[in-house]
């Protein structure tokens, strides 16, 4: 079970709203989403997966992104999880899940005999699998520190109340409640 949540942090304190996730497919989308909310304040996506993962983007006006994942190899198997993974995050070069030439068919036909075994895994290196990311936190530890979590306290957090900690920490606790 996933819940989402966007947090914007205004003149008034904290405004906090539910969203649907089914339309967004990329990174760009959700942060598209988040600006919608306030072009000009912090806003904040959290994200998780029921006692699997949890995730932060933070978007500060026109700045580019920043995020937090609680655990990779677990974000990874979720296709919300996977909009947060980018390339960047988890420290590979854009292109690196391009096919290597050892994985090329260089038999000499055009498009290699039908029904061969290396389409499944050439279409397995295009997408993150679990197996190949630690289950340990990637990104943007400092995302909320000025806003009272330190790194320290977003590391110990723990996936099932997470959200929940941190809207307390920041003072929000009752209106992340009231879209819960």
């Amino acid at each position: 079970m996933y819940f989402a949540a966007l947090l914007a942090r205004t003149e008034d304190g904290w405004e906090a709203s539910d969203t649907e996730l089914d339309d967004v497919e990329t990174l760009s989308d959700l942060t598209d989403l988040a600006r919608e909310v306030s072009d000009e304040d912090t806003v904040l996506v959290l994200i998780e997966q029921e006692d699997a993962w949890f995730g932060v983007v933070r978007v500060d006006g026109e700045e580019d992104p920043r995020i937090y994942v609680s655990d990779a190899a677990a974000a990874a198997r979720s296709s919300y999880g996977e909009i947060l993974l980018t390339d960047e995050l988890l420290g590979r070069d854009p292109g690196d899940d391009d096919a290597d030439l050892d994985s090329l068919d260089l038999d000499g036909t055009e498009d290699g005999e039908p029904g061969d075994s290396d389409d499944d895994e050439e279409e397995d290196q295009g997408s993150v699998s679990g197996d190949a990311v630690s289950h340990s936190p990637v990104g943007d530890r400092y995302i909320l520190a000025d806003l009272g979590v330190s790194e320290k306290e977003l590391l110990a957090l723990d996936e099932g109340d997470a959200l929940s900690t941190i809207a307390e920490a920041l003072g929000a606790a009752e209106v992340l409640e009231t879209v819960r």
